[in-house]
């Protein structure tokens, strides 16, 4: 499934869908967490990107994984390592993505009001504030994280 797209390896089609929605929800995530007055207008990018980008990042690791295996499985030297180099990052993105992911989903979850409350937070302030802090940490997190396996993967095939 996750071999050849169209007779192209896969890898190197899937990996844009994953570099591109995991900035995009890192970006969106420490807006929402960071400021409530825009969170009506980005709640919805939010919460499909919070989905999006997991999806992505798994798709890219496991296109990965397939594309080393046939094609590289044998490879030696330089090459292995920038390789193994760069495939070291794909667990810590998947993680932290994932885990960006469910912190902006229970944010948004969190501020949106619950019936018998208008206009406060469904678990208070204290909650609020606490995930909006996990949600900026983690986001910092799987930026870094996207970045450091899209650098690797470049310099991996154009070095």
């Amino acid at each position: 499934m996750f071999d050849e797209i169209l007779g192209l390896p896969a890898h190197p089609l899937i990996i844009h869908f994953a570099v591109v929605l995991t900035p995009l929800l890192v970006a969106v995530a420490i807006v929402y967490a960071l400021l409530p007055r825009l969170r009506t207008y980005v709640a919805w990018a939010v919460v499909l990107l919070s989905l999006a980008a997991p999806m992505a990042v798994f798709a890219a690791r496991q296109s990965g994984e397939s594309l080393k295996a046939a094609r590289f499985g044998t490879a030696e030297g330089e090459m292995a390592a920038r390789i193994s180099t760069h495939q070291s990052f794909a667990n810590p993105l998947l993680l932290s993505v994932i885990g960006l992911g469910v912190a902006a989903l229970l944010l948004v979850y969190a501020t949106s009001p619950a019936r018998d409350s208008i206009g406060r937070d469904r678990f208070g302030r204290t909650v609020t504030m606490l995930l909006a802090g996990v949600t900026v940490v983690l986001a910092a997190v799987a930026g870094y994280f996207v970045f450091r396996a899209g650098d690797s993967g470049a310099r991996a095939v154009w070095s």
